[in-house]
């Protein structure tokens, strides 16, 4: 039987921030296609189609109860590792990079997809193991093969910022259920050792991206254009912007990948400091009310769903933002809602079905 509840405690605030956030996306996504031409326009129209889609996939993530989520976890994460394990193989090829699935005019990036699957199935993990005292190193052993394997299948793509960010949820989790004092010494002896062979195993042009964040005028018209378009972009918006549609950077091509890693370029300078700031609150409201949906629920599962969705939607922000702006690496992160990309849509969707769903029945005993 229907229980009434849920729809009292269907949490509109929620839903009110997504679709707030959706409608930011798209009305800089279609300033963003004025500039591009036929390619970049038919951007716009896929983008309000895969918004459909992931409104049903958002509808009907909160209709299931979460807890049924838990019962799938690993069968999540089992397909999401052969669809990566099927990009390597059959996937794709553009720009030296194999990332995407393609069936018949749909593309499907399962990187995105397996930023969920990690998060449910360390959330089952983390539920049924975690302790006061705080998780042991032999307690780890089976986290870190669970994210070991999609990440090295991401790096091998090669896609080193999305596999950046499922370190950065991971961790996010772990930390969040506690960690034994001298596990966290251990793993941060090892991290600090294995820096220096990281770097050595970066590709040339991730290693050039580094060097290029620390100095940006060390080639302008190479590596360093992107950084140097970007900041003029968000400082020609200055406090109120140029205003809709008349951005020149954008509108003159000078901005690269303004549709996608830099769209958040294209906002200031149509929107000024007001509309960056605006944006920027609403993920700030997005994050906290996360975190009391966390904060409210009664169950492990739930709360670590809830503390995991947050840390991915919180660490994307936050990267993409500081990329933009010349405060970190250029690592190809999106920006939640707004950068163009299918498969990223419908995995923000999907993340807000399962928060309203956390939310609904958070004051519910099964």
């Amino acid at each position: 039987m229907f229980d009434r509840r849920l729809v009292q405690n269907f949490d509109w605030t929620l839903l009110i921030i997504a679709l707030l956030l959706a409608a930011f996306g798209l009305t800089t996504l279609y300033s963003a296609a004025r500039a591009g031409f036929d390619t970049t326009q038919a951007f716009y129209f896929k983008q309000l189609m895969w918004y459909g889609v992931g409104l049903l996939i958002m509808i009907a993530s909160f209709l299931v109860s979460y807890k049924r989520f838990d019962q799938y976890a690993y069968s999540a994460y089992a397909i999401c590792v052969f669809l990566l394990v099927a990009v390597l193989l059959v996937g794709k090829l553009v720009a030296g990079s194999k990332r995407w699935l393609v069936f018949g005019p749909i593309s499907l990036q399962p990187s995105e997809l397996a930023k969920v699957a990690v998060i449910l199935v360390l959330a089952r993990y983390y539920s049924r193991t975690a302790s006061i005292k705080g998780m042991r190193l032999r307690d780890l052993v089976i986290p870190v093969l669970l994210i070991a394997v999609p990440v090295a299948l991401i790096v091998k793509q090669p896609d080193l910022g999305t596999a950046m960010m499922i370190l950065l949820i991971a961790a996010s989790l772990t930390v969040f259920v506690k960690i034994e004092k001298r596990a966290m010494i251990a793993i941060g002896s090892f991290g600090t050792v294995t820096i220096p062979m990281i770097w050595l195993l970066l590709k040339g042009y991730q290693k050039q991206r580094i060097l290029t964040f620390l100095e940006p005028d060390r080639d302008p018209l190479g590596a360093g254009y992107h950084i140097i378009q970007s900041k003029i972009a968000i400082g020609a918006g200055m406090l109120s912007g140029k205003g809709f549609l008349k951005g020149t950077q954008n509108a003159l091509s000078f901005l690269p990948e303004h549709q996608t890693d830099f769209i958040f370029s294209v906002l200031a300078e149509d929107w000024g400091f007001i509309g960056s700031a605006t944006l920027l609150f609403l993920f700030l409201m997005l994050i906290v009310w996360s975190l009391n949906i966390a904060h409210g629920c009664r169950d492990a599962f739930g709360a670590l769903l809830a503390i995991g969705v947050t840390a991915l939607i919180g660490w994307e922000v936050f990267i993409n933002v500081g990329m933009v702006m010349g405060l970190m690496p250029v690592v190809g992160i999106p920006l939640p809602f707004v950068s163009y990309g299918g498969s990223a849509i419908l995995s923000m969707m999907l993340c807000m079905g399962i928060l309203m769903n956390i939310s609904m029945r958070k004051y519910l005993i099964e």
